[in-house]
């Protein structure tokens, strides 16, 4: 709860732009080495993440989830701020068992200027 009130306060103080270009900074630094961006573009080592605010967890169809992330879009979760920032903070402990070898992120405000940037991606 604490977390998610610190994200508030940082959204409030900090507009959404420039969020967002700290945001594009954070995931190249943290995401990008896995993580497609671009529309059109590829998988990685990871699933493409344009357009994932709003998306079925594990709906990349040219990607191979984990069993996992298998059964969260099987039970029609979707992807929106705060599942994301749950997820960014610990991936392991939101989806245990997920075959993603990061570790989360432990700055709240690195993880909402990632969700900002990944706002921007459509």
């Amino acid at each position: 709860m604490r977390r998610l009130a610190s994200a508030a306060l940082l959204i409030a103080l900090v507009p959404a732009a420039a969020l967002a270009v700290e945001g594009r900074a954070v995931f190249e630094r943290h995401c990008a080495a896995c993580h497609a961006i671009a529309a059109a573009a590829s998988p990685g080592a990871g699933p493409n993440l344009s357009g994932i605010i709003g998306r079925r967890v594990g709906s990349d169809p040219d990607f191979d989830y984990s069993p996992v992330l298998q059964a969260a879009r099987e039970a029609g979760r979707v992807w929106d701020a705060p599942s994301l920032e749950e997820f960014l903070a610990d991936p392991e402990a939101m989806f245990p068992g997920i075959w993603m070898g990061a570790n989360g992120l432990r700055d709240a405000g690195d993880r909402l200027a990632i969700i900002e940037y990944l706002r921007t991606r459509r």
